[in-house]
Parts: structure tokens; sequence; C-alpha cells
């Protein structure tokens, strides 16, 4: 992955659109991102961070934190874009938060939802092409291109500040929640909680196994219940709690003496239950007997009893055979007595309806015959006929005056129409000053465009005025504490060069002190010193040289610094003299306020202009609209007045027949409704007429024909045939008596003539009582026995029901208790409490452990280098006490020790490159874990200012060691002594209206 380009407006401390160039800074290999406390050096990482993943890393993800810059204007939108290659791939990411903005039309403020845009460079086209606008889909892209999450990039990539030592010094509880983040371990810690979670499965599954069976025990016990002779059974029931071992083999041996004595008492029942069957067959047979006897008296005397009322409804019977023999002869009457009847109810129903059709019929006509009628309806049809062509005419004149009032009603509002289009009094007047307005806002508009390039230059030399009045006294400061630095340093120099001096005149005295007796001299060789110098009151030795020398380089390295920031101060004061010229900072704030007070009055001049073109543009508009419709307005009317004339002349016409068509009626239709009505009434009274005159000859016919049909029955009159009819339901009635009469007198002379009857009637009643009496105690006793038995038989198949359930349920519980064992073991053994797991370390911790293992040695392999070979970095997988997790510990190894001890130890510059060797070992081993993405960008933030001179430049020979095939480092540090040795540096400029980013190069190192 390598970085090209990001920019980002209105993010953190950047107010305004600041760009950073990656491909610039990278191509020296290390390049240096360095500013003031505060300025936002770190804002950049988030930038990047944010670009990928959405958010960013530490504190300012909280909900409470906002991104936009508070510098930022109002209507500044705050927007992070990300140019990079990864996976061969040139892609652009750009994201806003969601942020309030100035309503574009009102006042107050809305809020914008967040956006998203991915794009990639295609090479083919030489454009960009649009891939994805949703959060969620470029989120799986990133996570896909670089195959880590965002803590794995942070830790990898970004290198934040305070993490190296952390994790160094961390106890293994909080370094495997760090590499659990980074290396996705949550598998393992998956697999450990599936096993326990399996354990507690397996582990109730046994237990509801051993309830389920002390459920059948209790069962058992309870299906048991008293013997017929009242004893319990022999053995108590088993007690144990669920998960004892021997609770089965108990259960299954009770089962077994339970379903034995369950047995035996089923065979006493089966012996009672026979006898009392004997019993209630004896005590059946001799009931059976009484009641035969006695049914036999009781049907004799009903006999004798129904005999005699028999005999008391013989009238009903005489009397039934008559009617039956009468109506037999009236069938013979009877069609002639239904024509009869016809022919009276038509001649009757049409009487009525001709008295009702004759008093609808005017007075003249009401006694007219029907011959007459039917004349009169002929000539009204007639009549009808010339009114249907008047009706139409009618129709004509009623339509000729509605399109007259619609022609009326157009009339008047083409007159409205007319009188408010007339051309309006100064139109052109009004269009010349709308068209003044519009050339009034274009210039406005050029005006401001010409003073926005006057302020800008004016805001900028009124800036460098400022800060050539503020860079007027820190240069005289500088100049001050040059000097000073200067003095002190030639100070220095002088004192080191008299100890020097007066070092080497009491020389002779510092080798005679050297001397020792037999011993050669070291000048002239001789083994004899007779004389030796003596050393003076105060004499200068090396050790006094040695701490002058220093004090010189020191004082001389200050003098150096002072320099370089006086020459620096010199420097930016002429750039802002340079751009500020002469002019004080009074004339030049009076300067920028009249241009921004005429751009702004400019500016609000020109914002109306679109607004005047749209006036002028509708009033021409509304003018055009008014002419045309005013000249369509007056065609109307000619043509309209024509159309009414014509009208007027064929109503006139149409009216003249109507009046004689109408007569007295209100119209034709009223006239012709009238005469309609009136046509069918008197042919409905006509068809009455008739109708009474044919059914009063039907009427004749049939009273001749009824009479001959009686004389011929044997009837004297019509009437008493028809009083002798009966109707179906009195003749079906009349011959059930009769028959049901004959059928009982025949039943009962058979019954009385039977031999049983006779005989029983003959023989003394039977002892009924005592007969049943027994039978009842017999079956009663039966009852008994044959309810024991089926209770015993129920006892023992419900027994040996739940026997056999036993034995399943001990068969089905063996390989459950046997998974529960194995399950157990497993559990324990990866959860680290199992005795099996020496070291007691969980699945994960041994998986991480692991991933240690490779980070200390990727990690000691820049180490040593850092270390001058001195320290490594080895993983320990010691148990630890307490509570506390074992297997990821992490010892330094001291080579010129030969022995490891706990990284607390280390000094804060070892500690430094210690954890900052880890961290790059973590990154490489986090990559490789994460796919081998290429990372050709690295950033390192801070931390190098506990570094002396020698073990700065090891690291930083270590971090130049990155640049193979072609990997950049940024470093983000305030250390001057950095921007001394790194030419690639980019400044992050602090300034009260917002951060700006300044690349530069840097001084080489000397």
């Amino acid at each position: 992955m390598r970085l090209h380009r990001l920019a980002l407006t209105a993010f953190g401390p950047f107010a305004t659109a600041q760009e950073v160039d990656f491909d610039e800074l990278s191509g020296a290999g290390i390049f240096l991102l360095h500013g003031p406390t505060g300025a936002g050096k770190t804002s950049v990482l988030d930038a990047v961070c944010y670009a990928l993943y959405g958010s960013v890393p530490g504190a300012r993800q909280n909900p409470g934190t906002t991104l936009r810059s508070d510098h930022a204007a109002p209507d500044t939108p705050t927007e992070v874009t990300l140019e990079l290659t990864v996976g061969g791939r040139r892609l652009e990411f750009t994201r806003r938060p969601a942020q309030s903005r100035p309503k574009r039309k009102g006042t107050g403020l809305t809020t914008e939802k967040a956006r998203s845009e991915l794009r990639e460079y295609d090479a083919a086209s030489g454009g960009w092409k649009a891939l994805s606008r949703s959060h969620q889909e470029i989120g799986e892209e990133v996570k896909q291109l670089l195959g880590m999450v965002q803590d794995q990039f942070c830790q990898v990539v970004l290198l934040p500040q305070g993490d190296f030592a952390r994790f160094l010094r961390a106890d293994a509880e909080a370094r495997g929640k760090l590499l659990g983040r980074l290396f996705d371990t949550r598998r393992f810690a998956a697999v450990e909680e599936r096993l326990a979670e399996q354990r507690r499965s397996a582990e109730q599954r046994v237990r509801q196994g051993d309830e389920r069976l002390l459920a059948v025990a209790q069962r058992i016990a309870q299906a048991a219940g008293d013997g017929v002779a009242g004893a319990r059974s022999e053995a108590p029931p088993p007690e144990g709690r669920p998960g004892d071992v021997g609770l089965a083999p108990a259960v299954l041996e009770w089962a077994a003496l339970t379903r034995s004595a369950a047995r035996e008492r089923a065979d006493i029942a089966a012996s009672a239950l026979t006898a009392a069957e004997r019993g209630e067959a004896a005590a059946r047979r001799a009931l059976d007997t009484a009641r035969a006897y006695e049914a036999a008296r009781e049907r004799y005397t009903q006999t004798l009893r129904r005999a005699a009322e028999l005999e008391a409804r013989r009238p009903e019977h005489d009397l039934a055979e008559a009617a039956l023999r009468g109506a037999h002869r009236a069938e013979l009457v009877a069609p002639a007595l239904a024509l009869r009847d016809e022919a009276d109810r038509a001649h009757r129903d049409a009487a009525r309806a001709r008295a009702s059709a004759r008093a609808l019929l005017p007075a003249d006509r009401a006694e007219a015959g029907a011959e007459q009628l039917a004349a009169l309806e002929r000539s009204m049809r007639q009549e009808l006929g010339a009114l249907d062509a008047a009706g139409r005419d009618e129709e004509r004149d009623a339509a000729i005056t509605a399109e007259r009032a619609e022609l009326d009603r157009q009339a008047r509002a083409d007159e409205e129409i007319i009188a408010e289009t007339e051309d309006p009094a100064g139109w052109e007047s009004r269009r010349r000053a709308l068209q003044g307005r519009v050339e009034a806002a274009q210039e406005a508009a050029a005006r401001a465009e010409r003073l926005v390039g006057q302020l800008e230059p004016a805001v900028q030399r009124l800036a460098a005025a400022r800060r050539r009045d503020t860079l007027d006294a820190e240069l005289a400061a500088a100049l001050r504490y040059a000097t000073d630095t200067a003095s002190r340093a030639v100070a220095a120099r002088q004192s080191w060069l008299d100890l020097r001096e007066e070092r080497l005149n009491g020389m002779a005295a510092e080798l005679a002190a050297r001397l020792v007796d037999g011993a050669p001299c070291a000048v002239c060789g001789s083994a004899e010193h007779p004389a030796p110098a003596r050393a003076a009151e105060g004499q200068a030795d090396s050790a006094a040289e040695d701490v002058a020398l220093t004090e010189y380089q020191r004082a001389d390295s200050v003098r150096e610094e002072a320099e370089s920031a006086h020459a620096a101060a010199r420097e930016r004061r002429a750039s802002a003299r340079a751009q500020a010229g002469d002019s004080t900072v009074a004339e030049l704030a009076a300067l920028v306020e009249r241009l921004e007070g005429e751009h702004e009055r400019a500016r609000r001049l020109a914002g109306g202009t679109h607004a005047a073109l749209e006036t002028l543009a509708r009033a021409e508009r509304e003018y055009r609209e008014r002419l045309a419709a005013h000249h369509e307005a007056e065609r109307r009317v000619a043509a309209r007045t024509s159309r009414c004339e014509v009208l007027d002349s064929e109503q006139d016409a149409l009216r003249a027949g109507l009046t004689r068509a109408r007569g007295d009626a209100g119209s034709v239709a009223e006239r012709r409704g009238r005469l309609a009505a009136l046509a069918g009434r008197i042919a409905a009274a006509a068809e009455c007429v008739r109708a009474v005159e044919t059914t009063a000859l039907r009427l004749k016919e049939a009273d001749d024909r009824l009479a001959g049909a009686a004389f011929r029955a044997g009837f004297d009159t019509p009437r008493a045939a028809a009083e002798a009819l009966l109707t179906d339901a009195e003749r079906s009635a009349a011959q059930r008596l009769v028959d049901a009469w004959q059928r009982e007198a025949h039943a009962l002379a058979e019954r009385r003539r039977e031999p049983e009857a006779q005989e029983a009637a003959a023989r003394p009643p039977v002892d009924m009582a005592g007969a049943s009496e027994a039978h009842r105690a017999a079956e009663a006793a039966l009852r008994a026995a044959a309810s024991a038995v089926g209770t015993a038989r129920e006892r023992c198949s419900e027994l040996a029901r739940l026997s056999r359930r036993a034995d399943a349920e001990v068969r089905a519980l063996g390989p459950v208790r046997e998974e529960y064992d194995r399950v157990a073991r497993l559990a324990g053994l990866t959860a680290g409490t199992s005795g099996e797991n020496e070291r007691r370390m969980r699945l994960e911790s041994y998986v991480l452990a692991a991933r240690l293992e490779q980070v200390a040695a990727a990690a000691t392999v820049r180490l040593r280098r850092m270390s001058s070979g001195r320290y490594g970095l080895v993983h320990s997988d010691a148990r630890v006490g307490g509570r506390g997790r074992s297997g990821l510990g992490l010892r330094v190894v001291d080579a010129w020790t030969g022995r490891e001890r706990d990284t607390a130890t280390l000094s804060g510059g070892e500690t430094f490159f210690a954890s900052l060797a880890l961290a790059l070992g973590l990154a490489d081993v986090v990559t490789e874990e994460a796919g081998g993405v290429r990372l050709d960008t690295l950033f390192i933030d801070e931390g190098f200012g506990s570094l002396d001179e020698q073990a700065l430049d090891e690291v930083l020979d270590v971090l130049d060691s990155l640049r193979e095939r072609d990997r950049s480092v940024g470093i983000v540090s305030h250390v001057a002594d950095l921007r001394r040795r790194i030419p690639a540096q980019l400044e992050i400029v602090k300034d009260r209206r917002g951060s700006l980013v300044r690349p530069r190069r840097g001084a080489p190192a000397r």
C-alpha cells in the first residue's frame, strides 16, 4: 500500500483546504512531520485513517467529539480525500462526516448526512471511474484490499504515540487483548466457549436423563400401589441424586422386584374372579325364569283390557266406514264441481276489473261499450303520432335556449378579458427600469470580481506586516541570545585552551607520576629515576581538560543552534518585509477594511442579478400573453355574434308551431303524456268489458254440466254432492281408523287363543323382589372381582411398560454420559482448568503465545541493531500466580550479562527503541497474517525525544533499512535534531485562524 496524495478541508485544526503530496515526501525514503505542539501533526494521520475506515483512532472517535474544524467558515464543508495504490489498483477515497451548514433558503442551520465515495483510476481511459457511494460497500472493499480492520491498521501503519511502551510493559491480560484484536483469535475463543457450552449442555443432558430415570422410578412406585391384601411392595424405591453413577443399576433391580410382586397379586385376583362368575350365572338363571312367568301373566291381563277398550270404539269405526262410501260416490261429481268453481271465480274477477277501469274514464265515456271504446282509442293514437314531430321541435327549442345562454356567458367572459388586456399604460417605462436593475447588478458583479483580486493581496500584505512587526522583536531576542551564546562559547574555548596549555606545561610531572622503580622511563628509557618532577599545587590533569572540552563543545553546540535560529528569524523577517512593503499595519488594515466593505456591497448588489433577470423576463412574458389573449377574445366575439343571429331566427319559427301543438298544456310533452294516458285507460276498459261478457257465458255452461253429473251419481242436488266430498287428509284419517280397529281386533283374538297366556293366567304370582336382590348381590361380587383382576393386570402391564422405559432410559443415558466425559475433558483442557494442562493456558492464550513468539523474533532482529547487539526480546510462557493469564510473558535478553530480565527494567531511551522494534516486528507479523499486503508507507508517531545522539543514529539506520524495495517511513516528531538529519519534511504551522501544511526541504545532516 503506497499513499500518493491527501487533501483535507475544515478537518481538525485545518480551517482551509490543505494538501499533502506523499509522492514527493516519499522520494527520500524517510520524511518528517514536525510542528509545534497542538499544530495538527497527528491530525494528518487521523485523516488517513478516517479516509479509509470512516473513523479516527483514539479519543477522537468518541460520540461527543467532532471532526469539523472550529476555525472553518460555516459554508466550508469538512472533507477528506486520500489517493493511494494497493494491490496494483490506484484508488481515491473521499469522505464527509455528518455536519451542520447554513440553510440555502431562510436562516438557521441544517444537518447534512455523512457521505462516502470510492473511485478508481482507469489507465485505459485516463480518467477516474466511480465504484461506490455506500459506506458499507466501501468498508468491505477496504477490508478486502488491506486485509486489516481499523485497530490492525493503526497498530501496523500509523503506530500511534505511546502504544509502544504500553504494549511492552503491559501485563499478560492487556497484552492478550491487543494481540486478540490484531490477530483476530476470536475463532479460538469461540472454540473455548463452544466446548464449555457443549460441556454444560452434555452435563444438563446427563442430569435430565437421571431426572427422567428417577421420575420413572417414582411412577413405578405409584403404579405398584397397594396389593389386594393391603400390603405394600417389599422393596422401597431407590434414593439418589441426578449425576450419581450407581443410580441406574439400583432402579433396574428395584423395578424387577416390583414386577414379580405385582404378578403374584394378579394370580390371586384371577382365582377370586372365577368363583364370582359361577355365582352370578346361577343367580341370573333364576331371575330369568321368574321374569318369564311374570311376563306371561302380564301379557294375558293386557289382552283382556285392550279387547274391552276396542269394543267401546266400535261406533267411530262404523261412522268412518259410512263416510268413505259417500266420498267414493261424490268423487264422480268432483270434476264438474271444480270446473263450475273456476268459471265463477273468473267471472267475479272480470266484473271487478271492469268496474275499476270504468272509474278511470271520463263521465261521458263510462258506460260506453267495447266497440265504442276501441274506436275512441284508435283516434287518440293517431293524434299521438302527430304530436311526436312537435316534441322534437320542442327539444330543439330548449337546445337553442341553452346554447344562447352559454354564448351569453362566453360573451361576458370575453368582454372581461378584453377589458383586462388593454395595453397597460407605462409599460415602456417599467421595462426600462427593470433593464436598468439588470445592468446595475451585472456591473456590480464585475466590480466584485475586481475587488476580490485586490482584496486577497491586501490581506496577505496585512498578515505579512503583522508577522514583520512580530519578527522584529523575535529577531532582536535571537540576536541577543546568539551574541550571548557566542560569548559563552568563546569563554569556554579559552578556558579549555588555558587548561590544555597548563597541562602541557606540567606534563613532566604527570609523566613522573607514572614512573615505577625498576621500570624504564617512557621518555628516556632509563630504569633509574633520580630526580622526578613534582606537580605544582592545583596542577591541571586530563580529567579537568576533558571536562573543559565537554563544556566548550556543549557551548559551541548551543551557539550553533542560536545562530541557526537567528538566521531563520532573519529570513522570516526579510520574507515578511518583502511581502508587506513599507506600509504600516494600520494603513494595511484600513485598506483591507475598505476593500472588504466595497466588496460586500458589490457582492450584495450582484446577488440580485438573477432575480432582476427573472423579473424582467417574467414581465415581458406577461405582456406578450396579455396581447395574445386580447386578440383572441376579439376574434371569438365576432364569430359569436353571427351564431346568435342564426339561432334567434330558427327559434322564432319553431315557437309559432309549438303554440298550436301544446293547446292548453304547458308543453308538447305534457300534452302527449295526457293523451297517451287516456288512450291506455280506454284500451284497458274495452278489454275488461269483453272479458266480463266471455266469463258470463262460461259460467252458464258450467252450471248445466254440474247439475247432470250430480243426478247421475245419486245426489238430489249439486250441494249434497259437494258436502259428501272428503279431502285427502280426511279420507286418509278415516281409512287409518277403520284399518287400525280391524287389525287390533284380529290381533287380540289371536292372543287370547295362545296356550301360554291361558296357562299363565291359571298359575300363582312369583317372588320377583327376592330373585332380583339375589342377582344384584351376585353382580356386585362379580364387578368387584373383575375390577380387582383388571387393576392387577393394568398394574402388571404398567409396571412392565415402565420397566422397559427405565431400561431404555438407562441405555440412552450411556452414550450421553460418555459424551459428557469426553467433552468435559476437552473443555477443561482448552480452558486451562484441567490437570493435564500443565501450564494452565487457555487455547486462545496458546495461539497468541505462538504469535507473540513470532513477534519477539521479528523484533529482536531490529532491536539488536538499535542496541548495538546488546538486547533481544524472547517470549515467556512461565506460569503466573493468582488468576493472571499464563503464556503471554515478554522478557529482555541482555547480551552483556547473558541473563533475562523484565522489560520494566529498561531505561527511557532503551524502552523506546525496544518498543519501536517490537511495534515493527508486530507490524511485520500482522501484515503476513493479513495476507501479505505490501505496506510501502509507514508512520511513527513521537517518542524520539528520549534518545541520545548515538541511539538516535542507530534507530534512524534501522528505519532507513525499511526503505528497501521502495518503502518509505514518515516520522511524526517535534525533536529539533531530526529536522537536521531528515531532509524531506512536512511542517505543520499553527495559526489563530487554523493550521497550515507547508512542505519544505531541511538542511542535510552534518
